[in-house]
C-alpha cells in the first residue's frame, strides 16, 4: 500500500482523500472516484503501469490515439 500511495500521490503516508484526489488528477476525471476504494483500485493499476513492462505498451497506445485525432 505504501509503494501505492507513494506511486501516486509523491507520499507512501497519503490518505484515502489524498490518493482520490491524485487519481482524479492523473486520469483528468473531474471528481475522485467513489467509492474510495475504487480510487485504490486505479491507484494500483496506475503504478502497476508505471513500473511495470506495460509502460510501452501503454505508450504506444497513447501515441496511437494522438495520432487519429
Amino acid at each position: 500500500p505504501t509503494e501505492v500511495k507513494a506511486a501516486v500521490s509523491g507520499s507512501g503516508r497519503a490518505n484515502k482523500a489524498q490518493v482520490g484526489t491524485m487519481v482524479a488528477r492523473l486520469l483528468r476525471l473531474d471528481a475522485p472516484p467513489k467509492p474510495a476504494d475504487a480510487a485504490d483500485a486505479l491507484a494500483l493499476a496506475i503504478c502497476h503501469l508505471w513500473r511495470g513492462p506495460a509502460q510501452e505498451r501503454l505508450q504506444a497506445a497513447v501515441a496511437r490515439q494522438a495520432a487519429t485525432r
